[in-house]
């Protein structure tokens, strides 16, 4: 049996829903449906910012073997406007602590957008600020080799049925878009997948 931790925010933690319905929990359904030997780990944490992740991720290293490690932050930092050079930086970190303990796990990072145009709120720094925090997963992506989900919320932001009231965690229906973005990109990294079709 393989690992795959799931290392991020209150998306990954399945937000006021069961933790069945979290994201890494519909994952490990269809790993089983398709016999593949990983069993998927939820270390999601409502609120945490990549700041927090990056004072975590050495403790939940230790806890057991990781053989592919998807990661999941930023959004907190953006909604607080934290400087995009700090969250690169705090991912960047992350990424090099996995290396160095896991140098054979597959790394997946998840993109993530601004949900809204902000540039609406008052300025075009707003909006500056949105491209840069979009850009930078990219960024990081190609310079680290990882695989890349685009948008983790691609389809789900903005639609009222697929979210909670407050607009902005999913529901149970968006968890299982979510599942579905997360998937196209983790089954490149597992190669039994492509088997298993």
């Amino acid at each position: 049996m393989q690992n795959i931790l799931f290392f991020g925010n209150s998306l990954t933690a399945g937000y006021q829903l069961r933790a069945s319905e979290a994201f890494p929990s519909l994952l490990q359904q269809r790993l089983d449906s398709l016999q593949l030997p990983y069993k998927a780990l939820n270390y999601g944490v409502s609120g945490e910012t990549t700041a927090g992740g990056r004072q975590r991720i050495a403790s939940v290293l230790a806890r057991q073997p990781v053989d592919v490690f998807v990661l999941e932050l930023g959004a907190n930092d953006g909604l607080r406007g934290i400087p995009v050079r700090e969250t690169t930086q705090n991912l960047q970190a992350i990424i090099d602590q996995v290396k160095l303990k896991y140098p054979k796990a597959r790394i997946v990072l998840v993109g993530l957008e601004f949900p809204f145009d902000l540039s609406v709120l008052g300025g075009h720094q707003y909006g500056r600020y949105a491209a840069e925090f979009k850009a930078l997963f990219r960024t990081l992506a190609d310079k680290n080799s990882l695989a890349f989900v685009p948008f983790l919320l691609q389809g789900v932001l903005g639609q009222r049925q697929l979210n909670l009231p407050d607009g902005v965690h999913p529901n149970a229906a968006g968890q299982k878009i979510l599942a579905n973005n997360v998937w196209a990109t983790l089954q490149t990294v597992l190669p039994e997948a492509g088997e298993a079709k």
